[in-house]
């Protein structure tokens, strides 16, 4: 199917009805989760301007366009894309993804991601996953998230890591570290935050810290490992390593914003401290501007290998935009 676009004027007896609602109801052929996928992916514009929350309520004069993609292969495609390979054998690969690279394809994302990379990298080595092959993704950092990620080439080993994924690392098979650049500095200089989370009941696009049955267990445990000065001579800026004990989705990012430590760099959940800024010297602030992501880096990864048994354990240094910004705090 090729791209197509269409526009829907609103009217009064089109007030108050959910963006996503409106679509669906007016569009043949496109299922209401379908709307949503385009919506989130910035091809739906309302006056104008792009909307990306499905629940945005419709007012009278409205005026909506959508774009339709072409449609993409139902399979993603090998792309030659460089990686830094950490380690690699018959079960497995772990990586040092850098920042700004999407970990899998999905709407708006179908090309240039790590999925599309490894189906390169690793060719016929992949045995394949579900009858397919592809790579097994257990676990994923965001896309403005640098760092150690682990990869499934066949079925066994991507059942394997599942399984230690699942449990948390609650057996001690599994451990998660990242190194995070924060507002603030937290009330202790260790401890433990103990917050479910779950989708956001103001923005279903963003995770948030919520209770009841509407929250999953999440623990992200914490120690300060430096904290640097403002220009005024007070803390501005604190350097945490973060341990997860589970691993929800932007699990360390809510909970660092729920604390009132959200992550430099941190446009989604942080986007409230942007004035911050002015509490660092210039060098920080310059480097910080330069970073345009959320300071936080994977630098640890430890599991067991699903097929030997071996504990195996990786390092990952700091990034140059993060070692940068650190540095012109430091200085």
């Amino acid at each position: 199917m090729a791209a197509e676009e269409f526009s829907i004027e609103a009217d009064a007896d089109d007030a108050g009805n959910r963006l996503d609602r409106l679509i669906a109801d007016r569009a043949e052929g496109l299922s209401r989760s379908r709307v949503q996928a385009l919506i989130r992916a910035e091809h739906v514009s309302v006056s104008g301007k792009a909307v990306t929350d499905c629940g945005y309520k419709i007012k009278a004069g409205d005026a909506v366009s959508v774009l339709v993609p072409e449609a993409e292969p139902a399979e993603p495609q090998a792309e030659a894309i460089a990686l830094d390979v950490v380690f690699e054998d018959d079960d497995v690969i772990v990586v040092n993804k850098p920042a700004g690279l999407v970990v899998h394809p999905a709407e708006g994302h179908w090309q240039g991601t790590l999925v599309n990379a490894l189906i390169a990298h690793c060719g016929n080595s992949l045995s394949g996953i579900g009858g397919v092959r592809r790579p097994g993704i257990v676990h994923r950092l965001d896309k403005d998230t640098s760092g150690l990620l682990v990869v499934a080439k066949n079925d066994a080993a991507h059942k394997g890591l599942s399984e230690q994924f699942a449990s948390h690392g609650e057996d001690g098979r599994l451990q998660r570290t990242y190194l995070a650049l924060v507002w603030g500095t937290p009330i202790r200089p260790k401890g433990a935050i103990d917050a479910p989370i779950g989708r956001s009941p103001a923005n279903r696009l963003k995770m948030a810290v919520v209770s009841g049955e509407d929250g999953r267990r999440a623990v992200t445990h914490y120690e300060v490992a430096e904290v640097f000065n403002g220009v005024d001579g007070r803390p501005a800026v604190s350097l945490l390593r973060l341990v997860l004990e589970t691993g929800r989705t932007h699990q360390i990012r809510v909970h660092l914003t729920s604390t009132g430590n959200p992550l430099l760099g941190d446009d989604v959940y942080g986007a409230g401290f942007k004035t911050r800024a002015v509490t660092i010297n210039e060098a920080a602030r310059e480097a910080l501007a330069a970073l345009g992501r959320q300071a936080l880096h994977a630098v640890e990864l430890g599991f067991e290998h699903p097929r030997t048994g071996e504990a195996l354990h990786f390092t990952s240094e700091l990034p140059d935009d993060m070692t940068l910004l650190l540095a012109a705090l430091q200085g």
